[in-house]
């Protein structure tokens, strides 16, 4: 094993206990919705994203149409737009894994891959990152099929088990203000999206919050990318 690849393993074992417990009340909450086991590992390696995933659930649950899939998946994901802007340095020239790369920016993920990476040589840099998205991605795989499993194996009340996605983002967020130095994107991206709550009401304050905090971050694209 390369140092770039023990090094991704390591920083991201913190990742791999929260998509571990995470994927697990997935799991759960898809087995306790009458879905089959094997439908876990396809939408983890297919879909990949906690909250579309859960949320996903209710839909098919429901029966909704795909208009209204389409519209909800673009809501609830449209924060890795905000995400990209941020990565277009880091990216640059990886090749054929930037596809991947693509795909595989979650928040966790993101949460890692936009630190600075100074302690891993540059040539080795972007090995290192397509590392952390990968395994990551095995940690997120592996937790949702075992709560499908174990779903199908014990039953129990599920309600409340998708509070675990909440509890994830605010850590993520504590875990991103503590890892930098410039807390730029977090205040903004709070103070932009409380104003929006005010004035737009709980109904309708993502579009507006969202697209708000994309313009500041076009503006302030050098204080995101070096944060």
């Amino acid at each position: 094993m390369s140092q770039s690849t023990r090094q991704a393993f390591i920083e991201t074992i913190p990742v791999m206990t929260g998509y571990l417990a995470l994927g697990f009340g997935f799991g759960i909450m898809l087995k306790a919705s009458g879905f089959p086991v094997w439908l876990a590992p396809v939408m983890s390696i297919t879909i990949y994203a906690g909250a579309m995933q859960y949320v996903a659930v209710g839909l098919l649950s429901c029966g909704a149409d795909l208009l209204t899939v389409g519209i909800t998946t673009f809501l609830v994901n449209a924060r890795h737009l905000f995400y990209g802007i941020s990565m277009l340095d880091k990216f640059k020239g990886t090749g054929k894994r930037t596809p991947y790369l693509i795909f595989a920016l979650t928040d966790e993920t993101y949460s890692l891959v936009c630190r600075n990476a100074t302690h891993i040589p540059p040539e080795k840099r972007k090995h290192y990152y397509f590392c952390i998205c990968f395994f990551n991605h095995c940690y997120w795989i592996a937790g949702c099929t075992l709560g499908a499993v174990t779903g199908s194996l014990v039953t129990f009340n599920s309600k409340g088990i998708d509070f675990v996605l909440t509890a994830l983002f605010i850590t993520i967020f504590i875990e991103q203000w503590r890892s930098t130095e410039k807390h730029y994107p977090a205040i903004m991206g709070a103070v932009v999206t409380a104003v929006c709550l005010v004035l737009f009401g709980s109904e309708n304050f993502m579009i507006p919050a969202m697209f708000a905090i994309l313009v500041l971050l076009c503006i302030h694209k050098e204080e995101v990318s070096h944060g």
